[in-house]
């Protein structure tokens, strides 16, 4: 194998590990970010009971200045009673004084209906709030414990970006800007070995005559069905020679 080739491998190993930190991140990171998830839903929950309690609370300030209001009404119909000169007067007076008597009772009932939803209401924000607080404690327990590895990894990641940017300078441009161009259609399956006389990118086999300047040639080579820069790995070099 000619040193463009072996680093045009070591490359592609480089790559793949470089790709592969993502994946490796998700996979840490999954079950805190179920636990975050978790946590915005029982947030968004307790911001729409924080809507419903202030909905509740209007309507009970409404009916309690409903109640003061229709008081008031009763004592100026009371006050009225006094100068009632005809029965029409009286009755009309006594309709009135029956219509503010129901709408507070009325105004009385809709307050205890709203005070008992408002206690369970309440108490709901009690146990969501409590929740949200034990997500919390998860969420600070996971990331403790998933530091070491996220650290580990993202110092992995730093040291191969490195060695991608040390290797690539040793790399003819010609041959480099190639490997870029395979590698963003075939990612990291851009250089592949032939085993048993098969690109192990595409796993067709290749004809005795393809395969034979493969082993010969020192020049990089690509399979003829996908594309693909091919290597013989040493094993299969060190058989084609015997």
């Amino acid at each position: 194998m000619n040193a463009h080739l072996k680093h045009l491998v070591e490359l592609s190993t480089i790559d793949k590990e470089i790709n592969s930190f993502e994946p490796k991140m998700a996979k840490i990171t999954e079950k805190l970010d179920f636990f975050i998830a978790s946590k915005a839903k029982l947030e968004k929950s307790l911001e729409a009971l924080d809507t419903e309690l202030a909905d509740i609370k209007e309507k009970r300030s409404k009916n309690d200045i409903h109640i003061a209001q229709k008081k008031d009404k009763l004592e100026e119909i009371s006050k009225k009673n006094k100068d009632v000169t005809t029965e029409k007067e009286m009755k009309a007076l006594q309709i009135e004084e029956e219509i503010a008597k129901e709408q507070i009772e009325f105004a009385h009932t809709e307050i205890v209906r709203l005070d008992e939803l408002l206690t369970k209401k309440e108490e709901e924000k009690v146990e969501l709030e409590a929740e949200i607080k034990e997500e919390e404690e998860t969420i600070a327990e996971l990331r403790t414990s998933i530091e070491g590895e996220i650290k580990t990894l993202e110092d992995n990641r730093a040291t191969q970006s490195q060695n991608k940017v040390k290797l690539s300078s040793q790399i003819d441009t010609k041959i480099f800007t190639f490997y870029e161009k395979v590698k963003k259609w075939a990612e990291d399956t851009t250089v592949v070995p032939v085993k048993k006389q098969a690109c192990y990118g595409c796993y067709m086999k290749l004809n005795d005559t393809v395969y034979a300047n493969l082993v010969k040639s020192e020049n990089i080579m690509t399979c003829p069905h996908c594309g693909r820069i091919l290597y013989i790995p040493e094993v299969e070099e060190e058989a084609s020679a015997k």
